[in-house]
């Protein structure tokens, strides 16, 4: 027994499906149940909510939900070698887990989710910033998710909280920003995961706003922060001319000094740039 339901320890059931994580999935496995617990609390009472889980592997996570009490976990699994050992943890949370062996940068997850709805993974490296993405800048908002408890790599996770005039400040900052409440809650050694990783981790809580702090079209704001900070070190109207012959104009009209760069404009002027460029494009 696991000490938190009556399944056996992870690296017992690893040790059974002879499961190894595999790079090119951007698998690293967390084996501390009581490390998956304290995460699935960090995602507030789920009594009452479906939870949506992106690359559970053995089911580490996925027991640390159920065991706090969601309501109902659906695990997003690309890999089919985890589906016998996940197939163990819905036979014991009788109707609470449903596992999907699909692609999640594919999925649909409405298909499968009731709302209230809340994100918790511990995210496969590889997918985890397009996937952060894409929930930060869906076309409608509210999204379909209340909030989102999600494990990167350290340096991810402080790209996502940093503030203008950091080093580490950037696109991730600005779309986490404009729309949520962004936190790091955690952080977790390399020894934690199997194998280690070469950094450390944080798991970061992000809650959606009830509407975003300015306004702004999603596909153009990330468009005009991607430029902004692909060419960081030039002034913004070089980075970002490509928008349009009159970017000066623009940044000015959004109150940005035109020799600036990238990494000295805060939330706010983004999305008034964001406007004026959306209105001359109209």
């Amino acid at each position: 027994m696991s000490g938190i339901d009556d399944l056996p320890p992870l690296r017992e059931v690893i040790a059974a499906h002879g499961l190894s994580a595999k790079k090119s999935l951007g698998q690293n496995f967390l084996l501390d149940l009581n490390l998956t617990s304290k995460i699935a609390r960090t995602a507030g009472d789920l009594t009452g909510a479906d939870v949506l889980e992106v690359g559970p592997g053995p089911g580490g996570l996925t027991r640390g939900l159920l065991a706090s009490g969601a309501r109902r976990v659906v695990a997003v699994e690309k890999d089919a070698r985890c589906l016998p050992a996940l197939a163990e943890v819905a036979a014991a949370y009788p109707g609470r887990l449903e596992v999907l062996n699909e692609d999640a940068l594919a999925l649909d997850p409405l298909a499968h989710l009731t709302p209230p709805i809340k994100v918790v993974a511990n995210l496969p490296y590889n997918v985890g910033t397009e996937l952060l993405v894409r929930w930060l800048t869906s076309e409608s908002w509210p999204p379909y998710w209340q909030s989102l408890t999600l494990m990167f790599q350290r340096e991810v996770a402080e790209r996502i909280v940093a503030q203008p005039g950091s080093k580490t400040y950037g696109r991730l900052a600005v779309l986490a920003q404009w729309r949520t409440e962004a936190r790091i809650a955690m952080q977790l050694p390399p020894g934690a995961f199997t194998p280690p990783p070469k950094v450390s981790s944080a798991v970061v809580h992000l809650t959606a706003l009830p509407a975003p702090r300015f306004e702004a079209d999603a596909k153009v704001l990330q468009e005009v922060v991607a430029r902004a900070f692909n060419q960081r070190r030039k002034m913004l109207r070089a980075a970002l001319r490509r928008l349009g012959p009159d970017i000066e104009d623009r940044l000015k009209d959004a109150g940005i000094t035109p020799t600036q760069r990238a990494e000295e404009i805060g939330l706010e002027q983004f999305c008034a740039l964001a406007r004026a460029v959306a209105t001359r494009t109209s």
